[in-house]
């Protein structure tokens, strides 16, 4: 079993030892043995276009028709989309739309509900 200690950025339980440091092989987090367990505060705050923070499970509305990437739907503007989920990455909110199914949008085009 693997007794490293989990990454203090993304709790993955995948880090390995190199030299005098841990990494974790999903984020690229690295960390000094040494150094005392830090809690990393990767959470950034996620804003939609004006300004309101979101959180997961919130409800929010499209502001921009949004082209879906490798088909010929469109998201239209006025889309409610329920209980969102915040990720990181350019694409920061994870959901279900209904009639698309699953997608990431950008918080940049929604308004919170």
């Amino acid at each position: 079993m693997n007794d490293l200690p989990h990454c203090v950025a993304c709790g993955s339980e995948y880090t390995y030892e190199d030299g005098d440091m841990y990494v974790c092989p999903e984020c690229a987090h690295e960390w000094s043995k040494t150094a005392p367990a830090e809690s990393a505060d990767t959470s950034r705050a996620v804003t939609d276009a004006h300004g309101t923070a979101l959180q997961d499970g919130d409800s929010v509305t499209v502001i921009k028709n949004l082209k879906v990437k490798g088909s010929s739907s469109v998201v239209k503007v006025g889309t409610k989309v329920k209980n969102i989920r915040l990720v990181d990455g350019d694409h920061d909110i994870d959901c279900k739309i209904d009639g698309i199914g699953a997608m990431k949008l950008k918080s940049e085009f929604v308004k919170k509900a």
